[in-house]
């Protein structure tokens, strides 16, 4: 069949050899463009791909975020959001304001819901708080009995029975992490459930508010589970969220939003496999050694170390949820990561607020542009958006899950029925 593609594929700053503008630094003022925040009328739902269909697999959030599936079928929402800060300056009022406006500002309702579709139609017949009075909460992941959240703050144990719909225990903290800034804490398990690995974001741009507060930042952090150690695994990555392995090689995958204040496709977001003590190039470079001049003092030595990474995603599309999609589960399409582009902000025609899927071969990107699997978000004039897509998850049966943290959805992609 013919792939659906991204209606700006041509764009040279998507694949494995990206062709990126040269750089425009926009200055204390950069481009600040976002949709305002209308949600989904009722009926209403996002557009699938050719061969696809999508439905409401549950509605009525409160900014749901993240998405994680049970080995039994349940499924885990984690509601948490940005919270304004301190305005300390013009960009600062500017930036809050739109966000606002835009549903990306919300009062975090710091809690993670169960849904168990047990007749397998689609739709769940228990919802539950699962977990509530959390911080931020985002990542998920369970090894054996025990279950671990990603706080924005810190990485928390609870004890965990197959099948039970909501833990009362005391979690056990397990290590400290600095909130602020990129404040998603994503989680996932080595495949022998000995380490966690810890995505954690930028506190800054290009580290204008001082290295200091960037130490254990921009970075995946990999925690040992048995003797409770902690080490950067992967350095130089601005915010790294999404995260999944590739099955072919087992390598460990992100995707990455870059810099802003460069122009609309410079630098782009990525999705790239990641190297135990692999430095990306935050905040001196990007895509490999494309020095960023803003940022003082330089440090060439880093820059000649930085890796570039395996697949360009296209200017400041909010590339968020990301997870491995085999061969088969959506017929028709072939196997490779889906990615939660929750949009862009910082450019003048709006990127992302879509569902894409990156296609793999030998256990790497095939050079193929990504494929749409879930549009509609978007107003065809940039003006609204009805939802905007994060988390992506495998469901038990296969279906993908997607989060929509504006239209307050989890929205399930399968074959369209024949």
């Amino acid at each position: 069949m013919v792939y659906p593609r991204h209606p700006r594929y041509h764009v040279p700053a998507y694949g494995t050899a990206p062709q990126i503008p040269e750089a425009h630094p926009q200055g204390a003022m950069p481009t600040l463009k976002m949709p305002t925040a209308k949600g989904w009328a009722p009926g209403d739902k996002p557009t699938a791909a050719p061969g696809l269909a999508v439905s409401a697999f549950a509605m009525k959030f409160e900014h749901c975020r993240w998405i994680y599936t049970l080995p039994n079928g349940d499924v885990l929402v984690a509601e948490a959001s940005s919270e304004a800060g301190k305005i300390r300056s013009v960009m600062d009022l500017a930036m809050t304001q739109t966000m606002k406006r835009a549903g990306a500002l919300h009062p975090s309702a710091n809690r993670i819901i169960l849904l168990r579709d047990a007749d397998g139609d689609g739709v769940p017949e228990i919802r539950e708080t699962f977990l509530e009075n959390l911080s931020q909460p985002f990542g998920m992941a369970l090894v054996g009995d025990t279950f671990y959240v990603g706080n924005a703050d810190s990485v928390v144990a609870f004890p965990y029975e197959t099948g039970q719909t909501r833990i009362t225990a005391p979690g056990r903290k397990l290590t400290d992490l600095k909130p602020g800034g990129h404040w998603t804490r994503n989680l996932i398990a080595s495949a022998d459930g000995s380490k966690l690995f810890i995505g954690v974001g930028s506190q800054s741009n290009i580290a204008e508010s001082g290295f200091d507060v960037e130490v254990d930042r921009a970075a995946i952090l990999e925690l040992d589970l048995v003797t409770g150690q902690r080490r950067t695994f992967a350095g130089g990555l601005r915010n790294p969220v999404g995260m999944a392995f590739e099955p072919t090689t087992g390598s460990l995958w992100t995707v990455v939003n870059e810099r802003d204040g460069l122009g609309d496709e410079t630098p782009p977001d990525y999705l790239t496999s990641v190297k135990d003590g692999g430095f990306y190039g935050w905040p001196y470079s990007y895509w490999g050694q494309i020095v960023d001049d803003r940022v003082t003092p330089p440090n060439p030595a880093l820059v000649a170390s930085a890796i570039a990474p395996d697949f360009a995603l296209g200017g400041h599309t909010a590339s968020l949820g990301l997870c491995w999609v085999p061969e088969g589960t959506l017929p028709g399409y072939p196997a490779g990561m889906a990615i939660g582009q929750h949009g862009s902000w910082n450019r003048s025609k709006l990127s992302g607020y879509r569902v894409v899927l990156v296609p793999f071969a030998d256990g790497k990107p095939t050079g193929q542009p990504p494929i749409d699997l879930l549009t509609g978000f978007l107003a065809p004039d940039e003006k609204y958006s009805n939802g905007r897509p994060v988390g992506v998850a495998l469901a038990k049966d296969g279906a993908l899950l997607v989060a929509d943290d504006v239209g307050h959805a989890i929205w399930r992609i399968t074959p369209a029925a024949r």
